[in-house]
């Protein structure tokens, strides 16, 4: 523990995100850290940080979501997705969510308003327009996301996928950047960080049984090929979390949730 650390003490058990997270012990920042919610075991806490703050981060902050709009959540299925569509309704939103046929119960689950299945249905080429889209797919251009916009709507882009995917996202968000000034709709792209003051807040909404993180499969560290074999299937459920001797770590986030230790 370093000497400046105040926020949280030794033998705390904490949630957050650090570098190397693969293994028994890693260093992690304290800014990055907080107090685990209660209610959550090691594994569960693992899968919550960089996924649900960044679709906090894209609601709240990118998105700046109000009670009462309609939001879709495009990729609702996914890491931030699912988490997406559960701080979203907490918020007070009218909440729908893009999946595949075989997700859509899943998501309905969670809390979603309306789940539109992408094989048989375009959100785009529908009359229905929303005030706000989180989009994480990048699977339609931004003319088309903006045509399921409302005339002063929000459209939050949060990564992409295909290819190079940082690269792709990056192109993504310049554009948006570069049409926004000319349009009356808001085109926001997000790369979201965990911190304290979000980590906190996420723990107040678990606790308060309004979010929760879904785990699909749990692997022990010594199985790690196994999990990132099944990660790169498509076909996982929600996370896929490392254990390590009780405290866990996320396979796509390198998120930990452990026991704070000066070593």
């Amino acid at each position: 523990m370093g000497k400046n650390v105040t926020r949280v003490q030794e033998g705390d058990h904490v949630f957050g995100i650090c570098d190397g997270a693969f293994a028994e012990y890693a260093p992690a920042r304290a800014h990055q850290l907080a107090r685990k919610p209660t209610n959550l075991t090691f594994e569960q806490a693992a899968a919550v940080p960089t996924s649900a703050c960044t679709a906090l981060q894209a609601l709240r902050g990118s998105g700046e979501i109000q009670a009462g709009q309609r939001v879709l959540i495009n990729g609702a299925s996914g890491g931030i997705g699912l988490f997406a569509v559960q701080i979203a309704k907490s918020l007070g939103a009218e909440v729908t969510g893009v999946c595949s046929t075989a997700k859509t119960q899943m998501v309905c689950s969670l809390g979603a308003d309306h789940v539109i299945d992408y094989t048989s249905e375009d959100f785009t080429r529908s009359a229905q327009r929303y005030d706000l889209i989180l989009d994480m797919v990048a699977n339609r251009s931004l003319s088309q996301l903006r045509r399921a916009l409302t005339p002063r709507g929000t459209l939050v882009l949060v990564g992409g996928e295909g290819g190079d995917r940082w690269i792709g996202a990056l192109s993504r968000s310049m554009r948006a950047l570069v049409v926004s000034p000319f349009v009356s709709q808001r085109l926001r792209p997000v790369l979201g960080a965990a911190n304290t003051h979000d980590l906190e807040f996420l723990k107040g909404l678990i606790e308060a049984g309004k979010v929760r993180p879904i785990v699909d499969r749990t692997y022990a560290l010594s199985e790690v090929p196994d999990a990132i074999r099944y990660l790169h299937t498509g076909h996982a459920r929600g996370k896929i979390v490392v254990s390590v001797h009780g405290p866990g770590a996320t396979l796509e986030e390198m998120t930990a949730a452990g026991i704070a230790s000066t070593n």
